[in-house]
Order: C-alpha cells, then sequence, then structure tokens
C-alpha cells in the first residue's frame, strides 16, 4: 500500500478545527428567505444562514466556473476571519452573530476625482448584481467553491475616477473593537489591511461580493462587502470593507507585515512556490480532509490574468 506523505494532509490545526465544523454544520438547515430591499439586512443577525435577506436581480456571469459550489454549510461555516477568531474553522460563525452590518459607509481617498463616503446602497445600486461561481484557495492548501454575488471593481473605480497618480489601490477593515473581539488583541496589527494594483483592480474577475446562494453575506463571509480575487489567495480577499484609499506606492499588507517570508504583496497561487510550512502543490478541497487535488498555476484562471504578470519572477514577487 502506499504511503500518504505529510506534506499531502492539511495542517493539524487545519484539521482540528475542520472536525469541530464537520460536527456542527450537519445541525444547520437553511430557512425560508425574508422579503424586503435587497441590501437592508434583518434587525436580528444571530440565526446567520435561516433567512437572510434575498439578492433582487442578479444575473448569471459568463466568468463563472462551471464546477459545482460547495454547500451552504461548507462555505459559511469554515472561515478565516482573524477579527474574530484565529485560524480557520467554525470560530467565526459561532462569534459573528452579535455583528451589526447597517449601517455602512465606504470611504474613498487618495489620487481620486471624486473622493467621497458613500453609503453602501449609493455604492452599489447603479450597477447590476452578477452570480459568480469562483475556485476560492486558502493559503493554507483548501479549497472551495463559492456562488459569490457582487459586482466587478472596475465599475466602481470608473464611477470614483482614480487620477494619473494612482497605481494602487488600498481597502481597510472596519476597525472597532467592540465588534471584532481579536482586535483587542496584538495577533495581528489592525485594522487589516489588503492592497491591489490598479490594474489587477480593473480587472473583470476582481469583485466586490455582497453577497452568497441568492442572499447578502453572512457575518462570518465577511459582510457587508468584501473583496474577491479568485486567482490569489483567500487571505487578499479583505472583508468588511469600509475604505478604499488610491496610492502611489504598493501598501504593505497585513500578513505581508506580520510574516513577510510568507506573504507577499501579490498572493499569487503559485503551486512552484511553498509556504515556509507546507507545500502548496495540492490542496484539500473541502469537505474532504487529504490534499488530493493537484493546484493550480493562478488557482486555475491562468489563461485570463498571466499576462498581468510579464516579465515578472513570481518566485520574487510571490
Amino acid at each position: 500500500m502506499s504511503r500518504i506523505r505529510s506534506s499531502e494532509i492539511t495542517p493539524k490545526h487545519v484539521y482540528l478545527n475542520r472536525r469541530t465544523f464537520m460536527r456542527t454544520s450537519a445541525a444547520g438547515i437553511v430557512g425560508a428567505a425574508a422579503v424586503g430591499s435587497a441590501l437592508r439586512w434583518p434587525t436580528d443577525m444571530s440565526a446567520q444562514g435561516h433567512g437572510l435577506r434575498k439578492l433582487e436581480g442578479v444575473r448569471k456571469s459568463s466568468l463563472s466556473t462551471t464546477e459545482t459550489p460547495n454547500s451552504y454549510d461548507h462555505v459559511t461555516g469554515f472561515n478565516n476571519f482573524y477579527e474574530f477568531a484565529s485560524g480557520a474553522g467554525d470560530g467565526p460563525k459561532k462569534l459573528a452573530g452579535r455583528f451589526r452590518p447597517t449601517p455602512w459607509s465606504i470611504a474613498v481617498e487618495g489620487h481620486v476625482a471624486r473622493p467621497a463616503s458613500y453609503a453602501l446602497d449609493d455604492f452599489i445600486k447603479p450597477h447590476v448584481l452578477e452570480e459568480r461561481i469562483y475556485r476560492f484557495r486558502c493559503v493554507e492548501a483548501w479549497s472551495l467553491v463559492v456562488p459569490w454575488i457582487g459586482i466587478p471593481l472596475a465599475d466602481v473605480l470608473k464611477r470614483v475616477e482614480p487620477t494619473s497618480k494612482a497605481r494602487f489601490v488600498e481597502f481597510y477593515t472596519l476597525h472597532d473593537v467592540g465588534q471584532f473581539p481579536q482586535q483587542r488583541t496584538d495577533v495581528l496589527e489592525w485594522p487589516y489591511i489588503e492592497g491591489l494594483r490598479l490594474d489587477e483592480a480593473m480587472h473583470p474577475l476582481t469583485i466586490l461580493a455582497v453577497g452568497l446562494y441568492g442572499e447578502v453575506l453572512p457575518n462570518q463571509n465577511g459582510a457587508p462587502i468584501r473583496l474577491v480575487v479568485p486567482w490569489k489567495y483567500g487571505f487578499k480577499s479583505i472583508k468588511s470593507i469600509v475604505k478604499m484609499r488610491f496610492v502611489e506606492r504598493p501598501p504593505i499588507n497585513t500578513w505581508q507585515q506580520q510574516y513577510p517570508q510568507a506573504y507577499g504583496f501579490y498572493a499569487n497561487v503559485n503551486p512552484a512556490v511553498d509556504h515556509p510550512n507546507w507545500s502548496q502543490a495540492r490542496e484539500a478541497r473541502l469537505p474532504w480532509l487529504f490534499r488530493t487535488t493537484r493546484t493550480l498555476p493562478f488557482n486555475g484562471y491562468a489563461d485570463q490574468v498571466q499576462h498581468l504578470y510579464a516579465g515578472m519572477d513570481l518566485r520574487r514577487n510571490y
């Protein structure tokens, strides 16, 4: 019998969290969705995934993968969201019930022609919501297929008109220790910060997501609005965004500051570049435990995005 190499097994902390997830997620039952305005959240968020508001007028996108999405329980019950809990698992779901994603505003600052503070509805309403079924790959070597609902980030950027000085866009997560218990600790530098090159932000695959499975985002998935960049590792897809800042120099993102040997600015999925603690050549597609799925360059989106990095050393620019 052939032996499974240790590098093919999910990291221990992921496995232990996953066992808890598998015990609890089986009990989840998705209830009927309440009727109301597309982007209004219910006053009681304690029963997430049980009647979150429906999003109306959502169209299917031709940019979706043909792969079958993971179940609602997988997508909403196994998360990385360090503002609620450290590490991947069901901790964010358990701790996110009291978070209030309404009212919400997003500040647009920096080298942009139309700086302002936008209410979420004003930010989203001029655009048509699309369902984008994307592969989602975590740097911890687990993956999902997720039916996000959102808008192209490019549509927002065109609306606010970055100036010729804007080469990067920097994103900030809400900093509120009353709602995010882990922000009372020094596990990371707060607030969480991420960034993209402007051409990456303008790419048609890059979206701002406001929903899943026809409903608004659950708290643990980054409510009310998050970034999704499907060819990059999941830590790049910053959650609960309150500010976008247009800058000349590449931002120092949170994980790059925390552990620069493992987390670079670009975060492109590259199976040839290992994390210092494990191989990235294979991944575990949830709910499976072992890394039996071969990791694809750019998470399978190479044909669409590899031209963005022509001439770059993707081992040095990881």
